[in-house]
């Protein structure tokens, strides 16, 4: 079982929604390193508008209809583990915007791997 609290970093990742890495969406290979790299968790999120240093705007509103909305990758961990993962950053994004926050993680338990049931909510039980 995984537990973090108190200090730790967090790297957000902002691309394209078509950036890729070797013809795989990049957002993808970002999640799937953080998760090879032992990371806490990574979550994907989608924009519905924005722009970036090409200031075009990107929008998924009708009637200007974009393919290439802005995707965030958000990553929390301890600064040892997240510092550690970004030189695979810096190889995958070409262009695109890595950011780092100190942040306070409350609670986060990690899931079980042991064959407890799990209940109607999820919850496992023991």
């Amino acid at each position: 079982m995984t537990r973090l609290t108190g200090s730790a970093l967090r790297v957000t990742v902002f691309i394209g929604e078509n950036d890729t890495w070797h013809h795989k969406p990049l957002y993808a290979e970002i999640v799937h390193r953080a998760h090879a790299a032992g990371l806490a968790g990574a979550s994907v999120f989608r924009g519905i508008e924005g722009f970036g240093a090409s200031s075009r705007i990107h929008t998924s509103r009708l009637l200007s209809l974009s393919e290439d909305l802005p995707v965030a990758i958000v990553i929390v961990d301890t600064e040892e583990r997240v510092r550690a993962f970004l030189p695979q950053l810096d190889e995958l994004v070409t262009e695109g915007l890595v950011i780092l926050d100190d942040c306070e993680v409350i609670r986060y338990v990690g899931r079980t791997d042991d064959s407890g049931e799990s209940d109607a909510k999820g919850k496992r039980s023991l």
